[in-house]
């Protein structure tokens, strides 16, 4: 490799071209490095990557998109009412872009629509984005008609958190289920008796999962509790209205859990407007560990789910699909309930 070639440009402004030439390989062999194909050699590989690094070389995405049948863009699918849930996914998705030299693209649909309106929404995403490939977000992940459209037109797709059929397509999620029995145990073993849970949308598998797994454990330790529950709807204005409801008995519960930290956090609110302390009156729970967690006082209590590493993966899966031929691996990630101050022993 000779960098003192008068011909090879300064460092940044190098083309394949250039870093063919350095690395003595032919423009092809650099395109295939680039674009990771399989069945390249490690030493073909060192070359052009040491040639990469010399010329500080960036790869055109828009060139290598006219090259071939891919537009090296990943789009992101959402119809989620949680801030917090959202910014952490696209975080996630987009490091996976970064890493693989593609663009991340971002979509929102309405799945309450009709289906003449669902269809026609994806339809004009997929007329104008030119994807590779969708990671879908929840609820999105358990709607059939989106999947249908999507298998029916062959666009590949992720899926983040399925419950139908996870082995349909490849997929990232942990075990809601597991997580929210842990809850329960939790609050139990803390000596709590009286329970409520603030539940979010049907659609969202998910929220029925973790409400399963909830009375599930709870009925496992008293198989005749009652356990009232209200809807949250995943917001937090949803978590103030629930939290009202079940604090509106005469003997409210002591222990509340909240199917994400939105309503978590609209259920201390509640509690607060009610004159009850959390946790001296009321203990509270989430779920997700998002940033509102830490932005209540007191600090929330809550299920650390990698939404950030679930979104990478879906991505990086999706990517790597189009390099290696498809592979719907389902992987299981792991949680954990990180303890704040909102949990106290029962009074």
């Amino acid at each position: 490799m000779n960098l003192s070639d008068p011909s090879l440009p300064a460092p940044g402004h190098a083309t394949m071209a250039d870093v063919a030439r350095l690395a003595g390989v032919s423009n092809k062999s650099v395109s295939r490095v680039i674009n990771a194909e399989p069945h390249v050699s490690p030493k073909l590989r060192q070359k052009v990557e040491a040639a990469i690094a010399a010329l500080n070389y960036v790869p055109d995405t828009a060139a290598r998109s006219l090259a071939g049948s891919r537009s090296f863009t990943i789009g992101l699918l959402f119809d989620n009412p949680s801030p917090n849930y959202t910014m952490k996914v696209m975080n996630g998705a987009y490091g996976a872009c970064v890493d693989n030299g593609y663009h991340l693209r971002i979509d929102s649909i309405d799945s309450t629509r009709d289906s003449d309106g669902v269809r026609s929404q994806l339809d004009g995403i997929l007329r104008h984005s030119r994807s590779d490939g969708f990671v879908l977000t929840p609820p999105l992940t358990d709607n059939a008609l989106v999947l249908e459209f999507l298998e029916q037109r062959g666009v590949p797709y992720a899926r983040i958190a399925p419950v139908l059929d996870p082995g349909r397509s490849a997929s990232v999620q942990i075990d809601d289920a597991g997580a929210a029995a842990a809850v329960a145990t939790m609050l139990w073993d803390n000596g709590h008796r009286r329970f409520g849970l603030i539940n979010g949308p049907a659609e969202h598998g998910a929220a029925g999962t973790r409400r399963a797994g909830f009375l599930g454990k709870l009925r496992e330790l008293n198989p005749e509790i009652i356990v009232p529950e209200a809807f949250g709807g995943f917001s937090f204005a949803g978590g103030i209205a629930g939290g009202r409801d079940l604090l509106s008995a005469r003997k409210h519960p002591t222990a509340i859990f909240a199917a994400n930290d939105d309503m978590a956090a609209g259920l201390i609110v509640a509690c607060s407007e009610m004159g009850l302390s959390v946790p001296r009156d009321v203990s509270v729970v989430g779920f997700d560990d998002s940033w509102i967690a830490m932005s209540v006082w007191p600090y929330l209590t809550t299920v650390y789910q990698p939404i950030d590493e679930m979104a990478r993966e879906a991505a990086t899966m999706l990517i790597a699909r189009h390099r290696n031929g498809p592979a719907d691996t389902q992987l299981l990630l792991s949680y954990r309930i990180v303890e704040r101050a909102s949990v106290g022993p029962a009074r």
